[in-house]
């Protein structure tokens, strides 16, 4: 049985978790760069991942995914060449698609700012003052 003062510890992490920002981002994207000036300038703790450095595992991308409320195939970039070379053209799965993702971070969509339980697709970077604002 826990003790109140374990029970005010659970809940005090809760809220810090709640409350932790992540921006994906990639510093070569306009959009990203924008996303991130607007974060820098709300005052706010945030954390940054270039994913393009530090790819995202199958299981981040799922994780990802359930925060946004997306499917996969709604974070791809399909003006990429890669895209449109390899896969523009074949039936794919979530599955297969959530690996394709994690192997070649270049085709996700930037930026992703994640508030908590919740995160948006910020290719209008002022739809991160959305997300903060809830």
């Amino acid at each position: 049985m826990q003790n109140k003062s374990s029970n005010i510890n659970i809940k005090a992490k809760k809220v810090e978790e709640e409350e932790t920002l992540i921006l994906y981002h990639n510093n070569r994207c306009a959009k990203s760069r924008q996303a991130l000036k607007i974060l820098e300038n709300s005052g706010l703790k945030f954390d940054t991942i270039e994913y393009l450095k530090k790819p995202l595992t199958e299981k981040e991308i799922k994780n990802l995914l359930k925060l946004l409320q997306l499917n996969a195939e709604n974070i791809i970039r399909k003006g990429e060449l890669l895209y449109k070379e390899k896969f523009a053209a074949k039936k794919i799965s979530e599955n297969e698609w959530i690996k394709i993702l994690a192997n070649n971070p270049v085709l996700i969509e930037r930026p992703i700012l994640v508030k908590g339980y919740k995160a948006i697709l910020a290719r209008a970077p002022e739809k991160i003052l959305e997300l903060l604002n809830t």
